[in-house]
């Protein structure tokens, strides 16, 4: 690891910020298992300054590709987790988990997560794709001792319902017994709530599994959903589908547009004092299946209440995707990945220090 990271400073965040996309944004509520309504984040939490993103510390190379004739990295990186010594990779049109040392530069290998193999024609392989979009560190499931990484589908076709469960080594590395989890009543009661489906974060913190809904600019809303851990768990022991009774609430957010495109999550990631780290990106399409421009990013922190606590645009014209964090002295320690939707360019791993996100 760099032994001088990049620091992005919200030192600033709870003044006003000067007229600009995220200037009107007002607090107006929230919305708790149907109810209407959605929360925003106000000025005094919007960082009156841009986040400068470092150069990325590595690009994500692999030993091997996933098939024949595929690229040797991963291009459409979507969620990221540290466990030990290794970092773990999703990439959502990808049957299989990417790990890699936690320093250095030395290529990932794979893990597979299901059988089969994907077409290689772009619209083909969309339509059949996983579509996995966020990893979560868990703890508590029986069958893994030292912990387990959930891989998390978006719901956003009916065949888009299906992840994964992968058990971890003593040093954090992945196991071998990889479990097929069905999301589908879970998702089912998600989408009488929200309408459009497409769960891009995943986070486990007290006691409950923290689901990030992506909106965009269509038919999507994006929500905060509260999961009971404790079903979660049984579930996932028992070898059952994850079950709708598990929802405790759901809550709609608005975080603001990027110049007329809307900001939606793309990620989350827990911090040990129940806080919570999400991404958003700005993304011209209209639904949770096509993919558009994108015109910006997002960091946001979020108190173990729902409270908004931070949200900072980022300068680079990236897609960000995946986030892993903790906490560091002077702030809180981010590893970042980003998504170009196009599988010739290998996704970059971005590594930095967002300091002073007060928990208060």
């Amino acid at each position: 690891m760099a032994e001088h990271r990049p620091v992005w400073r919200a030192s600033c965040f709870r003044r006003a910020v000067h007229a600009g996309a995220l200037a009107a944004a007002v607090l107006c509520g929230c919305a708790v298992s149907g109810r209407p309504g959605a929360q925003a984040f106000s000025p005094q939490v919007v960082a009156a300054t841009q986040g400068v993103l470092p150069s990325p510390r590595r690009v994500l190379t692999l030993e091997a590709p996933d098939a024949p004739g595929r690229p040797a990295h991963v291009s459409s990186a979507s969620g990221i987790v540290r466990a030990g010594h290794w970092i773990h990779v999703v990439a959502d049109d990808s049957l299989f988990l990417a790990t890699f040392p936690a320093e250095g530069d030395a290529p990932g290998r794979l893990v597979r997560l299901f059988p089969g193999t994907l077409p290689e024609a772009p619209k083909a392989r969309k339509a059949l794709k996983p579509d996995l979009e966020a990893l979560c560190l868990l703890e508590g499931v029986p069958e893994a001792p030292h912990g387990a990484v959930l891989a998390v589908p978006s719901g956003s076709t009916p065949e888009r319902r299906r992840g994964a469960l992968v058990p971890l080594e003593a040093d954090g590395g992945l196991g071998t017994r990889v479990r097929e989890v069905d999301f589908a009543p879970l998702y089912a009661r998600l989408a009488r709530e929200l309408g459009t489906v497409n769960v891009e974060g995943a986070a486990l913190t007290g006691g409950r599994l923290w689901l990030f809904n992506r909106g965009n600019d269509g038919e999507g809303q994006d929500a905060v959903v509260a999961l009971d851990a404790g079903w979660v768990l049984r579930a996932l022991g028992a070898g059952t589908p994850l079950p709708a009774e598990g929802v405790l609430t759901v809550r709609r957010w608005k975080l603001g547009r990027v110049g007329s495109v809307p900001l939606s999550f793309t990620d989350a990631a827990p911090l040990p004092d129940g806080r919570l780290v999400f991404t958003a990106a700005a993304e011209a399409t209209q639904n949770a299946f096509l993919d558009g421009e994108v015109v910006g990013s997002a960091l946001g922190v979020l108190s173990p209440e729902g409270k908004p606590l931070l949200l900072k645009h980022v300068t680079a014209k990236v897609k960000l995707e995946g986030v892993a964090a903790w906490p560091a002295p002077g702030g809180i320690h981010l590893l970042l990945v980003s998504d170009a939707d196009d599988p010739s360019v290998a996704a970059p791993l971005f590594e930095t220090l967002l300091t002073d996100a007060n928990p208060g």
